[in-house]
């Protein structure tokens, strides 16, 4: 029997004032789906997830969501007014019972539930979100960059949880390791259009390099033709032009397919120039030790990085790494040691928290306002690399268009946001980089230029970021904040980083605390110890009789409306929606009673 998708949109039609976003589209997510949505940045993704959650609203077309079923989104700046603590926002909407699953995930994502919301930063917000979303858990997640603001071990944390997960979702992400390592399907946003691949993100380049050689193909054919039409209609017209008007129309036409034809946006112009080399010593650390109160951030930890060095800083949130950064420049003073910085240093920073960027102010006087660019007011050009640039050509090589340099970048996108930030950034001379999760945001196209860009970089690189494909391609050595003070300098990236070290410190943690927990014996009669059980299997196997009685009880209800003989000839679509309805939920329920009875098993009772 055919399955009923989760999610339709027939004909969706959506202008913001300008060029469509979107023109006729299709979609259907299907249950079991897991997909990745990628695409430029501006290219709509953000927006097509919003109108499939019903956010926003298509000009045109209808979406349906089969009744029984539930979609879920993940806020990017989720509302939280009436609520006291984030905890209270991750837990409204649940059953008492289902609280347990809040906890669970504030403790795999890494947020307080009784953080108060007026203090909770932007970051700390959309944990709760996520959080949020995840306890629910809907027919169908929509995810939209869920790794920003978190480490490696919460998003490694959310990986496992989607990967066992029978919930479908469609995922927005730059993370390529988090996308290959979860996808099984791709939507691809290019244009208006939004094409589909039944591969996961990992074929994704190769799909899309063929689909644009085949694009080009076809476009140098079109110009051929119309250059041949065109040369025919000046040489012969006159002789012929009665008989072939139609030819000459059809001439006309080709030149309007050519012109309706949307270009293929370019790639950004990214360029970076080192200044005058600095010294072959950048950065000697020795004995370095800094505390807050009893927290130790580092002990006795000391370093050597040379000219042409890109020195990745790895570990959770809160462990230190801008704290140990900013000493190793000269920014912060330690307890104990010193720092000796090498000569002729000239220092470019990038910084995630976007704090280096005026949300009121437009496009064009954040990059002309700059003090260290050596500019004020509103000029008219900017100078890059000792060479002054008009700005909105220089705006365009980041490809913005002339229309959003007098925009405010509060109006940008995220991904938006973090190309000005790179525009501002190479448009200095630098030859020591600082780059604080410069990944967060941008698309592929941009990361992997981003990626070639700092290979041939002739200066030193030293690298804040959560995202391992990205160190694995730029790092040549890796320092773990591994917590208690312990700051341990690995050769390579992030994969080097784990084989050298054995997997990751918090599984060694995990796994010692989970033994306790296991064998500590409930107070409750009805929560026996299942010494077999793993936290969440337990739960489980707790909650399964009420989930058991409640199909029960709706195929029963079912049963009783297609008891009546002339339900089928009387309402047929109401009939064929209850069958399809009935057959789901003993589907259902017959997965809850093998799943209760393989966990009974387990638990020994």
């Amino acid at each position: 029997m055919a399955r009923i998708p989760l999610l339709q949109m027939t004909g969706i039609s959506l202008t913001f004032g300008g060029d469509p976003v979107f023109s006729e589209l299709d979609l259907v997510v299907q249950p079991g789906d897991r997909v990745a949505l990628v695409g430029r940045n501006g290219s709509g993704k953000s927006t097509l997830m919003k109108v499939m959650a019903g956010i926003v609203e298509a000009d045109k077309g209808s979406i349906v969501v089969p009744p029984g079923r539930s979609v879920g989104y993940m806020e990017q700046d989720p509302k939280m007014e009436g609520f006291a603590t984030l905890g209270d926002f991750a837990a409204s909407g649940l059953e008492p019972g289902e609280l347990y699953k809040v906890e669970r995930a504030g403790e795999g994502l890494k947020f307080d539930p009784s953080r108060p919301v007026e203090t909770a930063s932007g970051g700390e917000r959309r944990r709760a979100a996520l959080a949020k979303l995840m306890a629910e858990a809907p027919d169908l997640m929509l995810l939209d960059e869920p790794t920003n603001h978190l480490d490696i071990e919460a998003i490694t944390w959310l990986e496992e949880e989607l990967k066992s997960t029978r919930t479908a979702f469609v995922l927005i992400s730059h993370d390529r390791a988090f996308l290959r390592a979860l996808t099984r399907a791709t939507l691809w946003v290019d244009r208006g259009q939004v094409r589909r691949q039944e591969k996961g993100f990992e074929h994704f380049e190769a799909w899309r390099d063929k689909l644009w050689e085949e694009e080009d193909q076809q476009r140098h054919k079109l110009n051929r033709l119309i250059k041949s039409e065109s040369r025919w209609a000046v040489e012969g017209i006159s002789a012929r032009r009665k008989r072939n008007m139609g030819r000459v129309r059809a001439l006309q036409d080709l030149k309007a397919e050519r012109a309706g034809q949307i270009k293929r946006q370019g790639a950004a112009e990214l360029a970076l120039e080192a200044g005058p080399k600095s010294g072959r010593k950048v950065i000697e650390a020795e004995g370095l030790s800094k505390s807050f109160g009893d927290k130790a951030i580092v002990q006795n930890f000391s370093l050597k990085v040379q000219r042409g060095d890109r020195i990745a800083f790895v570990g959770p949130n809160g462990a230190g790494k801008t704290t140990l950064l900013k000493m190793l420049l000269g920014m912060e003073q330690p307890d104990a040691g010193a720092v000796a910085l090498g000569t002729n240093l000239e220092t470019a920073f990038f910084d995630q928290t976007r704090d280096q960027l005026d949300g009121d102010a437009s496009l064009w006087e954040n990059l002309t306002s700059d003090p260290l660019l050596g500019i004020s007011g509103k000029a008219d050009q900017v100078m890059v690399r000792g060479n002054p640039k008009h700005v909105v050509g220089y705006l365009k090589e980041f490809l913005f268009d002339e229309r959003q340099a007098r925009a405010p970048v509060r109006s940008l996108s995220g991904g938006e946001k973090a190309r000005l930030l790179l525009a501002r950034l190479m448009a200095r001379q630098s030859n020591l980089l600082v780059l604080d999760e410069p990944t967060n945001d941008l698309d592929v196209e941009t990361l992997d230029l981003l990626q070639e860009l700092l290979d041939s970089y002739d200066g030193t690189v030293l690298l804040v970021s959560h995202d391992r494909d990205f160190l694995d391609r730029v790092a040549t050595a890796t320092i773990a904040m591994e917590g208690d003070g312990k700051a341990v300098t690995y050769a390579g990236g992030w994969s080097d980083y784990i084989t050298q070290r054995g997997g990751l410190p918090g599984a060694e943690k995990a796994s010692k605390a989970e033994k306790p927990k296991a064998e500590k014996p409930k107070a409750k009669p009805q929560a026996q110890p299942k010494a077999g059980l793993s936290f969440k299997e337990k739960h489980r196997l707790e909650a399964l009789p009420a989930e058991i009685e409640r199909l029960e009880q709706e195929i029963a209800k079912l049963q009783e409306l297609m008891a009546d003989p002339e339900l089928f000839t009387r309402e047929p679509v109401k009939f064929k929606k209850a069958t399809e309805a009935l057959v789901e939920r003993q589907e259902k329920l017959m997965s809850a009673e093998e799943e209760w009875l393989e966990l009974e098993e387990k638990s020994g009772s």
